[in-house]
């Protein structure tokens, strides 16, 4: 049955379900809307179902687990929500899975891994959660494999690559990938399009490839090193926009000219503006004058899957990356001859730039102000009189300089439902650093094949980008030749006396720059190159530090909320005198941040070491602190979902710390308050000042134990003894508080406490573990509070040998039978961490970061068994040790 590429609407009759002999049911392309009937799965003989390209909405009915002969199943471009069915893991007859362009939210379900028939997979546009690559690893059918704008997690070398021998197209763009590329992966005997552009890749490009693999694009990642001897192969797409590459000698002419002006932070003109304006005709061969008064420049590059292009002096740039479904040979740029309507320049939409998935176009050495960004579109191929072809919807987003403008953007909707007829979108935005990003995203949405394969997302026909202010980067009018010379002679004259004059102070006031200079030169030769602020934007950002913005205090200095000159809310952190950081103390600790880049981590946007007092800005998190959320009577309210996401998204971000960063850090002081919640309530690690790089033959002695108690580790209270697995009993601490919903660390030694490994011991040992869940959640899932559980017990095991590495930890939550079949003891310190004081009865504590090597008087201690180290309660002059470490 098929019906598809209509005008027809409304929702889908339950009727339906008695055509029990349908084996293919075709309604895309249509109008049809609400949520698909349950008799769907009456259907059981149905093969192919294409229902993509629809306003469908609400969950994929349970009743479609009965269709045990599908094949082929299309629902991209609608409205669905809730969670990607686990269901469909039973469907084993699967070849073509295709989930783009919806709502549905996270994880990505690990059923999907039986799917081993599948040669094509898409999915994207999770909305939240996250989700590992592990579900792919038995899929080595599979020919295209689409996971872009999935919420990804993970690190390419958790999947074996090299089992993929049918692997023509892979893109996992727009996700949170992190460690470095794999060689397998540019090995691959039949790959010729890989796109990983838009993660938080690092390190080197792989030092050889396989020859049918001609299309890469690895933009925006963090990427450096020398380019390898491939880079020059005739006919190559490499795109490398974004990266921390260095145009130094030895990468110098290797690749297209330009790409030094598209590295992280724009290197070319910065601080040094050359123009003021910029106006582009997109994909057209000639300048061409507009009612504007601005001159359109030439955009006639050869752009294709995974290319760029910088013109001029360069003042402007493109950037594209993409290959259209089911037409590898399409055209990037829509030609007409018509004439338009709504505008005096026709001959400007005569062209128009197009890409699949993501095209950007960048204002290089612009002065800083701000701008009136212009884009014009026009719709050509889509007719206005009523056919099949008529029915094609191009959908995309527009984001300016990170911020995103438009969402679900229709050029033809827009313009009344007309082709031909221009469209201007008009923006006033901020320029700052010399640069300026437009980015045109098509986020899974509108159709594909429409009239012709190959004929979607974003396009645009011309833009320019025109200064609100009077710019002073242009050469003024020379003088009237017939000046006279007396007034010249005075003039110099003049200007001599007053050099004269101003000369000391200069010298003197070089003097002062001179250490800056250095300071700042340090700076820009770490890896990563962080953004250095001014000190007049931060002060004037936070109203000069006013205690209205205060966000907290600790005991590196405090934390100011504040808004930056392009419209940046962010956390500006300034180290206090207190804390005797100096400068190269901070600078080793910009180096640190800025060679972490992970979802699950506070991002570092820059520093400023002009004041006395250096200053750290981040990215500013909407819903504060777990702990505020999980304990403050005011808090957040987090259902059970949310808490197990955040305690998930917690063990990731560890994880990566301890084992997929190039640079391994131990934290020190994972807590609750250390970690905050963005608009998503996902989870970020704060406060790397405790963090401390280690040599992976080593472990670490400290003389100095910088923790909090609850969350320190037995070792390193009571030894200094510093290991990653500190990290892992810490965390263990975060996730039995996460269940519970109260804080471990009680500020109190009153006899009758009970504290929170002694209460979830007593339970789990008395077969009731869920009676430890926070009573005001009324609804959880019984099986992932249990994994919780165990898994936290396994972290806080006393001795560190006992405890997992945060890899086999996030591998315990998400539900790996191997991983929790292991069984736990109770550590010794629960049974033993028995304390008499002189004067009052005993009574049992286990603030884990409370201990000394020396009990305080009237202290009577346990003795510990071999193996396990025992904490003890804190001589005060330790207390002090710990609380300076904070």
């Amino acid at each position: 049955m098929t019906v598809g590429i209509n005008a027809l609407s409304g929702p889908i009759p339950k009727e339906l379900g008695n055509l029990t002999n349908l084996v293919s049911l075709a309604l895309g392309s249509n109008n049809f809307n609400g949520t698909l009937p349950d008799e769907l799965g009456k259907l059981t003989k149905l093969r192919q179902i294409y229902i993509d390209s629809n306003d469908f909405s609400g969950p994929l009915p349970s009743t479609l687990s009965q269709l045990k002969n599908l094949s082929i199943l299309w629902a991209s471009d609608n409205n669905f929500t809730g969670q990607i069915p686990d269901y469909l893991g039973s469907l084993t007859n699967l070849t073509d899975l295709r989930l783009q362009g919806n709502s549905f939210q996270g994880p990505i379900p690990r059923s999907l891994s039986n799917l081993v028939k599948l040669s094509k997979l898409r999915i994207g546009e999770i909305v939240n959660g996250s989700s590992p690559l592990a579900f792919i690893g038995n899929m080595t059918s599979l020919g295209e494999l689409v996971l872009r704008n999935s919420k990804i997690s993970d690190t390419l070398a958790s999947v074996d690559f090299s089992k993929f021998g049918n692997l023509s197209l892979l893109d996992l763009s727009f996700n949170n990938i992190t460690g470095q590329i794999p060689q397998s992966i540019l090995n691959l005997p039949s790959l010729n399009y890989l796109f990983l552009g838009n993660n938080s890749l690092s390190g080197s490009l792989p030092a050889t490839k396989s020859p049918l693999l001609t299309n890469l694009d690895f933009s925006y990642n963090h990427l450096s090193g020398n380019f390898p001897s491939w880079a020059t192969e005739k006919k190559l797409q490499l795109n490398l926009v974004a990266n921390d590459f260095v145009m130094d000698s030895s990468n110098n002419s290797v690749l297209p000219w330009g790409l030094d002006c598209l590295q992280r932070n724009t290197p070319c003109f910065l601080g040094s503006p050359q123009s003021a304006s910029f106006a582009v005709d997109c994909g057209g061969s000639r300048t061409i004058s507009g009612s504007d008064d601005s001159m359109y420049q030439a955009d006639n590059a050869n752009l294709g899957a995974a290319s760029y292009y910088v013109a001029g002096a360069p003042t402007w740039g493109v950037s594209s990356v993409g290959l259209f479904t089911n037409a590898p040979n399409g055209s990037y740029i829509i030609y007409s001859s018509r004439q338009f309507d709504n505008t005096l320049d026709s001959a400007l939409f005569q062209t128009a730039r197009m890409s699949p998935s993501s095209l950007r176009y960048y204002g290089i050495g612009l002065e800083n102000g701000n701008y009136n960004v212009t884009l014009q579109f026009a719709e050509v191929d889509f007719p206005d009189i009523q056919s099949w072809t008529s029915r094609g919807r191009r959908v995309f987003d527009i984001y300016i300089q990170g911020e995103r403008k438009e969402q679900n953007f229709d050029i033809r909707k827009t313009s009344g439902g007309k082709s031909f007829t221009v469209v201007k979108k008009q923006y006033v935005v901020p320029v700052t650093k010399n640069f300026l990003e437009i980015h045109l995203f098509w986020a899974g949405k509108g159709t594909c094949c429409i009239p012709s394969k190959g004929y979607y997302g974003p396009a645009v026909s011309a833009l320019s980008a025109i200064p609100n202010f009077v710019p002073t980067v242009r050469s003024s009018a020379d003088s009237k030749s017939n000046s006279k010379t007396g007034v010249i002679v005075g003039v110099v004259v003049g200007v001599s006396v007053v050099a004269l004059v101003a000369l000391a102070g200069i010298f003197l006031w070089c003097q002062k720059r001179r250490k800056l200079l250095l300071e700042l030169e340090e700076l820009y030769t770490i890896v990563g190159r962080p953004n250095v602020f001014s000190y007049g934007e931060l002060r004037s950002g936070t109203e000069n530090f006013c205690s209205g913005n205060l966000l907290g205090e600790g005991g590196y200095g405090s934390v100011y909320k504040g808004k930056l000159s392009d419209g940046r809310v962010v956390a500006v952190k300034q180290l206090s005198q207190s804390s005797n950081q100096g400068k190269k103390q901070f600078a080793a600790e910009i180096e640190t941040i800025s060679r972490v880049q992970h979802r699950n981590l506070v991002r570092l946007y820059g520093c400023c070491l002009e004041s006395n007092t250096p200053l750290l800005v981040y990215e500013y998190l909407e819903n504060g602190s777990l702990d505020h959320a999980l304990f403050e009577k005011e808090g957040l309210h987090l259902d059970w979902p949310t808490r197990f996401e955040i305690c998930l998204g917690i063990a990731r971000g560890i994880a990566y710390l301890h084992e997929e960063s190039t640079i391994r850090i131990v934290h020190r002081d994972i807590k609750a308050s250390n970690v905050l919640l963005d608009a998503d309530l996902n989870p970020k690690i704060s406060d790397f000042g405790l963090a401390k790089l280690y040599d992976d033959k080593k472990t670490h002695v400290s003389t100095k134990v910088a923790g909090t108690f609850g969350y320190l580790a037995p070792e390193y209270a009571m030894r200094g003894h510093m290991t990653e697995k500190v990290d892992v009993f810490a965390f263990g601490v975060v996730a039995l508080e996460i269940v519970a919903g109260e804080s471990n660390y009680q500020n109190t030694f009153e006899e009758n406490t009970t504290y929170i490994f002694e209460r979830v011991w007593e339970l789990y040992e008395n077969g009731r573990p869920l009676d430890f869940v926070d009573p005001k959640l009324t609804e959880y899932n019984g099986d992932e509070v249990l994994r919780v559980i165990r898994a936290a017990l396994h972290c806080t095991q006393g001795a560190p040998h006992k405890r997992p590495p945060m890899s086999k930890v996030v591998s315990m939550l998400t539900g790996d039978a191997a991983d929790m079949a292991e069984e736990v003891t109770k550590p010794s310190y629960i049974t033993e961490w028995q304390v008499k004081v002189v004067g009052s009865g005993s009574f049992s504590s286990t603030q884990v970061g409370s201990s000394s090597t020396q009990p305080s008087s009237g202290v009577h201690l346990a003795s510990p068994e071999p193996g396990d180290a025992t904490p003890v309660l804190p001589s005060p002059l330790f207390t002090s040790i710990i609380d300076e470490g904070r």
